[in-house]
């Protein structure tokens, strides 16, 4: 099933809203990162829709982007083995 650019853009603001008025932090957390998911899957779907193949520009805050840069540095290629160069 493909869904469209629309629908993704509507879960993707379902899922801010309950972000910005859930008072547990760890909820607000996960809503955030599904709302982020809903982002890069309404910017596929709209490429698709456009009739571009190639990958599409997402639209992450300049906090996000950050937030990722440091979630990348985390990622180890062995993880059971920890970091080599830390």
């Amino acid at each position: 099933m493909t869904l469209s650019a629309a629908f993704c853009r509507a879960q993707e603001a379902l899922q801010l809203q309950r972000a910005d008025s859930e008072p547990l932090e760890n909820v607000r957390k996960i809503a955030r990162a599904a709302a982020k998911a809903w982002n890069t899957e309404a910017a596929w779907a709209e490429s698709r829709e456009n009739g571009h193949v190639t990958a599409p520009r997402l639209r992450l805050s300049p906090q996000e982007q950050e937030e990722d840069r440091q979630d990348k540095g985390l990622l180890s290629e062995n993880p059971d083995r920890g970091f080599a160069d830390r």
